[in-house]
């Protein structure tokens, strides 16, 4: 089915990357569900992760200024540690109750800040583990933590580069964890690896556009983005579902 359809999914993934690199939290929040037009939601968890693989490495590279330290540690462990424990259980969930739930959240959560838009978490260590937590239980279970994690690092207000490059750092090494989690747990298929070739090329092209694109937008600019593509992407998850 996917070879009749394949141009069609390559530049969908593309411009899922673009987006993800301007809102900074990653592509995997628009690859999922045009992945799902292909594939079943197994072989998409799959696939997610190894496309996200080469997705992270070309952010780190083309964004590499600057991140932050403490943030990669406080808010990267737990998700680690929280995506494998979410890939292990992604058998036992159905995952559109899981995709509801995400949604109502990510629209309260973007809604709020848009409205009081003085309104900030306070950069403490603890927030930073609950929304690596919560980013990485996600990306487990649903292939997609990126919005938990862009809420999380836009409560911290850092600068564009900043913000891509953490967050690239931090979901390298969940991506790395759940890809293991899914090889054993049989979502990675033989049949799919052509596509990984073709997903890199997507990853380092998208990733190039969309930073052309975030050189052209103040830093106020950058957070609202932000948070309307998140709003967005709860409210997608919600209709869609």
């Amino acid at each position: 089915m996917l070879s009749r359809y394949l141009p069609i999914f390559v530049i969908l993934s593309l411009i899922a990357e673009i987006l993800g690199t301007i809102g900074g939290f990653g592509s995997s929040v628009y690859f999922v569900p045009i992945a799902n037009f292909f594939f079943d939601f197994q072989s998409v968890l799959g696939i997610t992760a190894l496309f996200h693989l080469s997705s992270n490495v070309s952010k780190i590279v083309l964004f590499k200024k600057g991140f932050d330290k403490r943030i990669v540690l406080t808010l990267g462990i737990p998700a680690i540690i929280f995506v494998s424990i979410g890939a292990y259980f992604s058998n036992y969930f159905d995952p559109k109750i899981l995709t509801y739930i995400l949604g109502f959240f990510l629209i309260a959560l973007s809604t709020l800040f848009l409205i009081f838009k003085t309104l900030k978490v306070a950069p403490k260590t603890k927030n930073a583990m609950i929304g690596g937590a919560l980013s990485g239980l996600s990306a487990g279970l649903l292939g997609t933590g990126g919005a938990i994690r862009g809420i999380t690092l836009a409560a911290f207000k850092m600068t564009k580069d900043t913000f891509i490059a953490t967050s690239a750092i931090i979901d390298l090494g969940v991506d790395f964890s759940r890809t293991i989690v899914y090889y054993f747990n049989g979502y990675i298929h033989k049949h799919d690896l052509y596509l990984i070739p073709i997903l890199i090329v997507v990853s380092i092209v998208g990733t190039w556009i969309g930073k052309k694109i975030l050189n052209k937008v103040s830093q106020e600019q950058f957070r609202m983005f932000v948070l309307l593509l998140i709003l967005a992407i709860g409210i997608v998850s919600v209709l869609t579902n």
